[in-house]
């Protein structure tokens, strides 16, 4: 094959007689081998009871004093929507009521619905916008739900199936950013187009806003609300935004003002992460020169901007992350900015307060070394519901005052999968090429014997700048630890561990210096005696699915199991396969030919070989994935058995790119991954 031709090309089509019997044909070949182990039923039932131990913590999102939560469970399997009182949550009351059921609906309307999201209105929160998608597509239907009601609003907002952009405005209007029509579509398959829709209006009335070129990446439109200004007053400074992006990281933001677009004066790669007290919370992904003043990327300022004129004035800076650290996430409370910095690919909380018209450091009581993560931010107070983990530590769920005194409230501890007293977690760093120090994580028993001999799955990503965190081991302590494996997560270039620099350095043409890093990890877990090429597995999704795929076609020596997950590995045909046209910026665009060049050195379909000696990998993906096409992990499968080599694939028929088709296939599914592991570095 060259990167004209494609022999199989034909797997591409979602509907086609032949592919869909070629897929069965895989997906039962896959079944007999790794079903049949005597440990799948056992594993999948472990795993199945650990989901839905009811000791698991319930997260929800506080709204006017109800905590709502979404659950599944052997008598909900596609899940209710449920909500209870803070009272009843500390006493662990289980007194929840269902506001949603999904498995009813799905009955009732005949539909294989699942639910996407929910979209409380923040002022008056019963009502909500119910996001449902047949399957686990990306693509969904939105409708009106009244929760005090327990019923769909009549006449309320309703909206087709799309990859639609929903969020209200106020109570009796929505922007609506449609994808329920080829036209209304960017070239990537997202919405180009910005409406404003009034309760009661038909369609053809609606307001249009704004239209981007086929060319562009998507829009999105929505409204922040200030909470600084006083509720009783009547006084909230209603801020209307529309994000429209050319491409995944170059946008421009549009103050909506009356009927006027004003176009922000704020940088491309810029995200406006907050609005509190007049001003933007704004994270520079590129240096920024404004007023005379320099701004480096990776640093997060408070921008004041004027709710009507969308006037630039006052810039404050309020974190410059060092060489390595990042700023993950920002929530604004009532009074103060929360903060989560990554340092050194863990987490710290960093918070500041308004007062005297700029923001000042504020102390707060939140531990530093794990994994924090914000949980809820309940609307015009300075509570904080967020969670802390680490690979060793499970989740726990506190309650926090930020402005009183005192240590954070435990609501929730998640119930231990197994005993850590016996294991250690240790960072290390492994040289890449061009001599980048490249951290990693690796988790073992104490004591473990560095002959080479432990069986290592090695995890990684690297894309999008997205961090790997120390989250804890759930599934794989028991799983896998505790079976005397060794898991490892290496954080390579690509990722967000270390903000822009750190993904941009294998952005684009540079792609292969993610796969480098990866590489380099694997050579020092061998060369520290932790394991060997025997023992030695990979595992990635998505993004991560291609990091796999190109280490095993570029270094098949080095590894004995690949687990490639719903994963792009044609990176000549991407753009032209679903979502593929919205990542050219991450990837490099096929048409130019000095970056076609550069996906041909390392497009994993195009670099399989008939004389190399590829370990055995598995493949999985979905044919619900509306986001990477399944024809990227069936391409591969069957280019790799046409040439002689084994493979296997795994198909499921719901899920989409996220999985979330509820709780029994996510037990199945895991099974199936820890046999493969079991039966290629364990046995």
């Amino acid at each position: 094959m060259t990167p004209h031709t494609d022999d199989f090309a034909w797997l591409e089509s979602l509907d086609d007689a032949a592919a869909l019997d070629w897929v069965a044909a895989q997906n039962a070949a896959t079944r007999a081998r790794l079903d049949t182990d005597p440990r799948f039923a056992d594993l999948q039932a472990s795993i199945l009871a650990n989901l839905r131990d009811t000791r698991q913590i319930p997260f929800f999102a506080e709204h006017d004093g109800w905590l709502y939560n979404f659950h599944q469970d052997d008598a909900h399997p596609r899940g209710v929507y449920r909500r209870t009182t803070l009272d009843s949550y500390r006493a662990n009351a289980q007194d929840w009521q269902t506001v949603i059921d999904i498995d009813q609906l799905a009955a009732d309307e005949d539909v294989d619905w699942y639910l996407d999201g929910v979209s409380h209105y923040t002022l008056q929160p019963t009502r909500v916008l119910l996001s449902l998608t047949p399957g686990g597509s990306d693509a969904t239907v939105s409708r009106e739900y009244d929760l005090n009601a327990g019923a769909f609003v009549a006449g309320g907002f309703a909206f087709p199936y799309g990859k639609n952009h929903i969020a209200w405005r106020d109570l009796d209007s929505v922007f609506v950013c449609p994808a329920w029509d080829d036209s209304q579509l960017t070239r990537a398959g997202y919405p180009r187009e910005v409406w404003l829709l009034q309760r009661g209006q038909s369609w053809a009335d609606a307001q249009p806003l704004l239209q981007l070129d086929e060319d562009a990446m998507m829009v999105a439109a929505w409204r922040f609300l200030d909470a600084a200004n006083p509720l009783a007053a009547g006084t909230i400074t209603a801020f209307d935004i529309i994000e429209a992006s050319d491409s995944f990281y170059s946008k421009t933001y549009y103050l909506l003002s009356g009927d006027s677009l004003i176009a922000l004066p704020l940088p491309p790669r810029a995200e406006i992460e907050a609005y509190s007290h007049g001003d933007l919370i704004v994270k520079l992904a590129e240096d920024w020169h404004f007023a005379g003043q320099h701004y480096a990327a990776g640093s997060l300022l408070a921008v004041a901007c004027a709710a009507d004129s969308g006037q630039l004035g006052r810039i404050q800076p309020l974190l410059l992350p060092g060489a390595r650290q990042s700023v993950e996430m920002v929530e604004a409370t009532l009074d103060l900015l929360a903060i989560i910095v990554i340092d050194n690919v863990k987490s710290r909380l960093d918070t500041l307060r308004w007062a005297d018209g700029h923001w000042q450091p504020h102390a707060n009581p939140l531990p530093q070394g794990g994994v924090i993560e914000f949980a809820d931010q309940p609307w015009h107070s300075n509570l904080l519901y967020y969670s802390y983990s680490d690979f060793l530590t499970p989740a726990g769920l506190y309650r926090l005052d930020l402005l009183a005194a005192g240590q954070p409230e435990v609501l929730r501890q998640q119930p231990a999968a197994f005993d850590a007293s016996g294991y250690v977690a240790t960072q290390y760093h492994a040289s890449a090429p061009d001599g980048t120090a490249i951290p990693y994580f690796v988790v073992h028993r104490a004591g473990l014997a560095q002959d080479g001999s432990a069986p290592t799955l090695l995890y990684g990503y690297g894309g999008f700048e997205v961090p790997m965190m120390p989250y804890y081991m759930d599934n794989f302590g028991p799983q896998w630890l505790e079976k005397g494996g060794v898991f490892a997560v290496a954080n390579i270039r690509g990722g967000g561990e270390f903000g822009p620099a750190w993904h941009q350095a294998a952005q684009g043409v540079n792609r292969q210096v993610s796969f480098d890093d990866f590489i380099a990890v694997a050579e020092d877990l061998i060369a520290r005696g932790i394991t060997s090429p025997r023992r030695l597995g990979i595992e990635g999704g998505s993004n991560g699915g291609l990091l796999v795929g190109a280490c095993l076609t570029q270094h098949p020596e080095l590894f004995n199991a690949v687990v490639c997950e719903v994963p792009l590995l044609d990176m000549l045909r991407y753009t032209q396969l679903l979502a593929g046209a919205s990542w050219v910026d991450e990837y490099g665009d096929p048409s130019d030919p000095a970056e076609r060049a550069a996906l041909a050195a390392y497009s994993p379909y195009h670099h399989l070989r008939g004389d190399a000696a590829y370990p055995l990998a598995l493949f999985t993906t979905s044919s619900k994935d509306d986001r990477v096409h399944p024809a990227h992990a069936r391409k591969m499968v069957a280019r790799l058995q046409a040439l002689g080599h084994d493979a296997l694939l795994f198909e499921t028929e719901g899920g989409g790119h996220g999985g979330n088709t509820g709780q029994a296939q996510t037990a199945e599914e895991l099974a199936r991954v820890l046999v493969y592991l079991y039966r290629q570095l364990m046995d």
